[in-house]
């Protein structure tokens, strides 16, 4: 009740119960107009606690963190303790200042991030709350120690950064050299830039140090494992961690068993902890869209070139319907109108004939049934092969190089044309069947064409679904839409300041999407030269992008250890997945749009289920980054390509099969993975010294890999 809570604060206000009041302040989230009055109040007759205001959307997004919730300082009283409830968006608070008796807007800038450390105990015995804790920690049961130990990582960061910031630099120094040993070792990476901080000056520039500070840590631990850390930090009036874990964690607490070590190392060990549950709950359509009908006339001469053998040709129906197999409608799938989509062209209905007949022969794959594997080596690319993409029908496959250049070859006998000249043009006679044949240019035919333009290292290349055109995204901060009937640049998209890792094509055309080093996804439309939407929220490099089968949804992989799911409509985060300790690199969509993978610097592949939100997979055996995901086209079979020079086939379909997606395993995450990987690896092939950059199912599930050969 408003006007309850207003007489609380006010009657705490009179007598002087500071802290019961900011506890109050935070607990109630004093958000909106609603509590603006009482706010006021509390502001007006307290320059102590500052007021946290909502963000309206994309104003400050997860960058600007949850200053808010810092600006409130002070030292919480042990005594009068609320459980902190699972809080929606904690991160997108404002900080509000008080300036001369107003109330006056202020984006977290790096000094209002970091005064948050201006609370501070006796430098000396940080050393000892700490080991106090560790020891409290490594005594307490084994069901709680495992969930328990998941506080040391953040507790540490925190200390040591509070101790920098009020430039105790031999403490921090004598800190961080006993304990960071203790800690995790998919947080070396993190502790070694930690270290290089030493100063408080150093602290202003550091970005890893901001993220670490603007978004809290999230754990998550069960109530009794709760219950039992608050009890020792009371009993022992250890103020100073307490109120790290108040200001800087976000502690999502849930009813039941404590989760085992291996439960909790497998979700752990991103830059911001694991993701909370409630980020995980929104309704996902991750069903497929209902293919358009039209009737394909399969003649009998298509099966000619089939039948050099000798093999009596066999009877077929002279009318079948493309899309009879989705005829009815997905109940997982989106409304067909939820997003518009292009118009299907005659040229796309004729590919998708080709793609049914092609379909027909296709090799159904399994265990028992592998596919061949057709690898693509680039020799003395001295120019240095940063990426690699093939048409859907296998038709051309296109590097991108480090020396700026975009080579687009054709792998099959026929050659690339570009479109006559205008006055060319003008003579031909339109109506003529074969006009599209005669509009190319014969004397530009040949294997492979160069695209210049870039003045960076090419990142990423996409072709679009009808092999028109062609993306390509570089360290210049752009992406290029090339013309594949001119092999011209049509467009230049500028939007991002910094290196674009990488971008690729919707499955219908029109919309693309780009990620990269300025921590955004950014989806485009061809048509337009400014992003349609910007998705913000990752606390490190955009990596690696997929678009869903049914185009609703965008992956992004990220530097800051996550994977996030994205809703085209409205640019919302649907899914946050954490589980991986180093980068992602490489996603790929299983065919059904059911289950994602994930590969990473850590060798391990990962799936998820997307409706549930969960990890149900962990595939290990590759020793180094996996840059290459792809299912084979009805799904049954996983291929991995790593940097370790090879490729690597899973058993899609036992991964996938007799999931526990219940409702207990869906609300705390107690997931349980195999303990061995090995009986879904189901071949592992070595290339000579080429790490594996891409990989691709032809529509009869040949499988094509490709990457440079390295002579090192």
């Amino acid at each position: 009740d408003q006007q309850m809570l207003k007489a609380v604060l006010q009657f705490l206000r009179r007598n002087n119960l500071r802290e019961s009041e900011e506890i109050l302040c935070r607990e109630a989230h004093l958000l909106g107009d609603d509590f603006g009055a009482a706010v006021a109040t509390v502001a007006s007759s307290s320059p102590g606690v500052a007021a946290a205001a909502a963000v309206p959307p994309g104003k400050g997004g997860a960058r600007a963190g949850a200053a808010g919730g810092a600006a409130l300082g002070g030292s919480a009283s042990l005594g009068c303790l609320c459980l902190p409830q699972p809080r929606g968006l904690s991160v997108m608070l404002e900080h509000k200042e008080k300036v001369g008796g107003g109330v006056v807007e202020d984006q977290p800038d790096v000094s209002a991030v970091l005064s948050a450390y201006n609370q501070q105990g006796d430098p000396t015995l940080y050393e000892e709350y700490y080991s106090g804790l560790k020891n409290f920690i490594e005594c307490s049961l084994d069901c709680h120690r495992a969930e328990l130990s998941q506080l040391f990582y953040p507790l540490f960061v925190h200390m040591y950064l509070e101790l920098v910031y009020n430039q105790h630099e031999s403490e921090a120094k004598s800190f961080f050299e006993r304990f960071h040993g203790d800690q995790e070792c998919y947080y070396q990476d993190d502790l070694r830039v930690l270290s290089g901080l030493t100063k408080k000056e150093h602290m202003k520039g550091n970005e890893t140090m901001l993220d670490f500070r603007t978004s809290k840590f999230v754990l998550r631990i069960s109530r009794d494992s709760y219950q039992l850390l608050k009890r020792h930090l009371q009993e022992k009036q250890n103020n100073q961690i307490w109120n790290i874990v108040q200001e800087h964690l976000y502690i999502d607490i849930f009813d039941g068993m404590p989760r085992s070590k291996q439960q909790i190392d497998a979700m752990v060990g991103s830059l911001a902890g694991e993701a909370k549950r409630e980020a995980n709950k929104a309704k996902v359509f991750f069903g497929l869209l209902k293919e358009p009908e039209f009737d394909v006339p399969l003649d009998d001469e298509d099966e000619e070139g089939e039948n050099e053998e000798g093999k009596p040709k066999k009877k077929k129906p002279k009318k079948d319907s493309v899309g009879s197999k989705s005829k009815k409608q997905d109940p997982n799938a989106p409304p067909q109108n939820r997003i518009p989509l292009p118009e299907l062209k005659d040229s796309d209905k004729l590919d998708k004939v080709m793609n049914v007949k092609e379909a027909a022969r296709r090799v159904r794959l399994g265990p028992e049934c592998l596919p061949s594997i057709c690898f693509y080596t680039f020799l003395n690319a001295y120019q240095g092969l940063t990426a690699v993409d093939i048409t859907d029908d296998s038709s051309m496959i296109v590097g991108g190089f480090a020396d700026s250049t975009v080579r687009v070859w054709s792998v099959t006998p026929k050659k690339l044309r570009s479109v006559k000249a205008a006055a060319d043009l003008s003579l031909i006679d339109k109506e003529s069947d074969d006009v599209l044949e005669r509009i190319m240019d014969e004397k530009t035919a040949s294997e492979l064409k160069i695209l210049y333009g870039h003045s960076g290292p090419v990142y990423g290349t996409s072709f679009s679904p009808d092999r028109n055109y062609l993306l390509s995204c570089s360290e210049d901060g752009t992406v290029r839409l090339w013309s594949l009937q001119t092999f011209t640049c049509l467009v230049g998209y500028k939007g991002h300041n910094y290196p674009v890792w990488d971008t690729q094509f919707s499955p219908y055309g029109y919309y693309f999407v780009s990620g990269g080093h300025d921590r955004v996804a950014r989806l485009w439309a061809t048509d337009h030269y400014q992003p349609l939407r910007i998705f913000a929220g990752h606390l490190a490099d955009v990596t690696c992008t997929r678009f869903h089968p049914n185009s609703n949804y965008i992956a992004t992989g990220s530097a800051d250890r996550t994977v996030r799911l994205w809703d085209v409509l409205n640019g919302n985060c649907v899914r946050i997945f954490t589980g991986h300790k180093g980068p992602i690199h490489s996603l790929a969509f299983s065919p059904n749009g059911r289950f994602l993978a994930t590969g990473a610097t850590d060798g391990r592949v990962l799936l998820w289920d997307i409706g549930h939100g969960l990890m149900v997979g962990e595939l290990k055996g590759h020793t180094d980054t996996i840059y290459a995901l792809r299912f084979s086209r009805d799904g049954e079979i996983l291929a991995s390509g790593s940097m370790d020079n090879t490729v690597r086939l899973w058993d899609a379909v036992k991964a996938f099969e007799d999931l526990e997606t219940d409702d207990f395993t869906t609300a705390t995450g107690h997931i349980n993975l195999p303990e061995n990987s090995q009986d879904l690896l189901l071949g592992t092939y070595m290339t000579k010294s080429t790490p594996v950059i891409h990989l691709h199912f032809t529509r009869r599930n040949l499988l094509l890999a490709a990457g440079a050969y390295s002579s090192q």
